[in-house]
């Protein structure tokens, strides 16, 4: 467990194994994965390109959520901020940016940007996922500095949550101080509180928990015409499910340590029956939960995701590197946005960030 101020820096157990992998006997990787890494490879030098001298990595906007999900997606694949390389001065600038006090309001919010409690919830999970992993233990003092001051929004953010309202209580939505909730911000938030506890840093358990709670009531069984029973988490408690908030509701519950839940295996079966469709709405969104939510999965579910992830991104790629988006709103957001999201949906054999780890 890293102390506050260690005598030595802490080194995340991700990038420790990566390290040692070299004297163990190494996996066969699986059928296309030199390709599948070419394509990440050309994704990040996109985003090394769209980076700006402040350090800022957008395209359209919300530099804060933006900036953070380019970091997450080249720390995805192994790339640190200590890496004398294109990709690890990127993750060096954009943590730098981040860090600074201009993008972090006083009351710990980073949401100020346009991006609301979205941003704030991406940019938490990133400053989590990133601890440790600084160049210098005072570069990972700034980062437990902003991450706790972020950590402290979000409890509050889930505090003012009426407790007779069932519906919203225990999540999170667009402001702050949001009285109702929803599963796609409630799902950056309940990954950021769980990053930040496997970083062992202080948050309350009941939080995690009464979160949990939240996702597990957004679940809805369907038994319709199948063998086994199925369902899948909706957008709110009572609404039908969709591809994005079920892969999402699959992907948080096994992070949050229920892997065989029957939600998780009804999620995981109901998505396994569904043809993915580039053109759904929130596609890239929805792939990002789905590929890790499989991957955690394992076994067939594993494989089959994996097939199928690669089959419909591959060929999508453009020939700058870059992920466009199909549906209208992913593509407002920017080819920062959805050249990360693709990024992370391919890099589910990497797993190098803790909080995706099976």
């Amino acid at each position: 467990m890293r102390a506050a101020d260690p005598p030595c820096r802490w080194i995340p157990a991700a990038l420790l194994l990566a390290t040692l992998a070299g004297t163990a006997r190494p996996q066969s990787p699986p059928p296309g994965a030199e390709r599948v890494d070419e394509a990440i490879q050309r994704g990040i030098a996109f985003l090394i390109g769209q980076q700006k001298d402040s350090g800022m990595v957008s395209d359209s906007g919300n530099p804060n959520a933006m900036t953070a999900l380019a970091l997450l997606a080249a720390s995805a694949v192994g790339h640190t901020a200590a890496d004398p390389t294109p990709a690890g001065g990127m993750i060096r600038k954009g943590l730098e940016y981040l860090l600074a006090d201009a993008r972090q309001r006083d009351n710990g919010y980073y949401g100020g940007d346009g991006s609301r409690m979205y941003g704030h919830g991406i940019v938490t999970l990133t400053l989590a996922e990133l601890l440790g992993m600084g160049t210098d233990d005072e570069t990972d003092r700034r980062i437990r500095k902003k991450l706790e001051r972020a950590l402290q929004l979000i409890l509050w953010s889930q505090d003012r949550k009426n407790a007779d309202d069932p519906n919203n209580l225990g999540g999170w939505r667009y402001e702050p101080d949001s009285c109702d909730s929803d599963l796609s911000v409630t799902i950056w938030h309940l990954m950021a509180l769980r990053a930040a506890h496997n970083a062992s840093v202080d948050v309350p358990k009941t939080a995690i928990e009464t979160a949990v709670q939240y996702l597990r009531r957004t679940y809805r069984p369907d038994t319709r015409g199948r063998e086994r029973v199925c369902g899948a988490c909706s957008y709110q408690p009572g609404q039908s499910p969709s591809y994005a908030s079920a892969a999402a509701g699959l992907l948080a519950m096994q992070v949050c340590g229920l892997y065989d839940a029957p939600e998780v295996r009804g999620a995981a079966d109901w998505l396994k029956a569904r043809r993915l469709d580039w053109d759904d709405r929130f596609f890239l969104y929805g792939t990002y939960y789905y590929a890790q939510g499989m991957y955690q999965r394992g076994g067939e579910y594993a494989d089959h995701a994996r097939r199928e992830v690669e089959t419909i991104l591959l060929p999508k790629q453009q020939d700058d590197g870059s992920w466009p988006a199909a549906d209208g709103q992913e593509r407002h957001a920017g080819r920062v946005y959805s050249t990360s999201m693709a990024i992370l949906s391919l890099a589910v054999n990497h797993h190098y960030l803790p909080i995706y780890q099976r």
